[in-house]
């Protein structure tokens, strides 16, 4: 196997790893929209990291971060519907990015890589990405995951019981924003949700546990990286949404089936 095809592999089963957890919970807390909204603003850490001259990818990271918390405050505040807001904030931190990366005249930009993903491009730097990233918010969602359960189930009823509902969500949200900005260097920004819920949507027919559905959504994840990568490799598709396609036939798939699932 070629290196750059090894490590286009190892990069998308990694993602695959650290999505099907994220997934499920952003499946169960309906929280596509977020998701979006984050991977929209994606684009405009790019371009800030090219005009401050620093690693785009550090500057994705800011950028979601500060995002991720800004849409907690705001949605807080309750003076905006939760979808009105996050369509405002998508739409806008996209079409900042553009407009900042129009001044820069001097800097040549390949969007349909940011776009799209350019998963045959991984290099050893990214996969060292995906590992500490994925070190970082599988770990702190293993913590989390009862009281993130528990506030998915019944928000009221978790702060009775004494979670700390708030401090928990932000952390989630947190989380979420780093997986969205690591995954772009696969999927590009306008997949990356698609690769978050795609697989756990799949997965929520068949289990009748949270962890059972977590751990399924990762197997079809894992499965549409490899059945994705072959398909490019042998009809010549962009390998990013050849990796999506395959996870949406997958889902197709588990709708014709009948259903064993007993909870969630």
């Amino acid at each position: 196997m070629d290196d750059f095809l090894l490590r286009a592999l190892l990069g998308g089963l990694g993602v695959a790893l650290i999505a099907g957890p994220f997934g499920s919970f952003v499946v169960w807390r309906r929280l596509a929209y977020f998701g979006d909204t984050l991977a929209h603003s994606a684009l405009l850490g790019v371009a800030l990291g090219f005009f401050f001259e620093v690693d785009p990818t550090l500057a994705v990271m800011a950028v979601c971060l500060l995002m991720a918390v800004l849409l907690f405050v705001l949605q807080r505040q309750r003076r905006l519907p939760a979808d009105t807001l996050l369509g405002v904030l998508a739409h806008s931190a996209l079409s900042l990015g553009l407009v900042v990366l129009a001044f820069m005249e001097q800097v040549r930009v390949d969007l349909v890589a940011y776009l799209f993903g350019d998963i045959l491009a991984i290099g050893v730097s990214d996969l060292l990405w995906v590992l500490a990233v994925g070190l970082v918010s599988l770990g702190t969602l293993f913590v989390l995951w009862r009281p993130l359960l528990s506030i998915t189930l019944h928000r009221d009823m978790a702060r009775v019981e004494g979670v700390p509902v708030d401090l928990v969500e932000l952390v989630f949200s947190c989380l979420i924003a780093l997986v969205v900005a690591m995954m772009m260097k696969v999927v590009g920004l306008l997949l990356v949700t698609a690769l978050l819920i795609i697989p756990a949507a799949s997965a929520r027919r068949f289990v009748a546990s949270p962890e059972a559905m977590a751990v399924f959504a990762v197997l079809i994840g894992c499965g549409a990286v490899v059945g994705g990568l072959t398909a490019s490799w042998h009809l010549d598709t962009p390998a990013g949404p050849s990796i999506v396609v395959v996870a949406a036939l997958g889902f197709v798939c588990s709708q014709l089936l009948p259903s064993s699932r007993t909870g969630l």
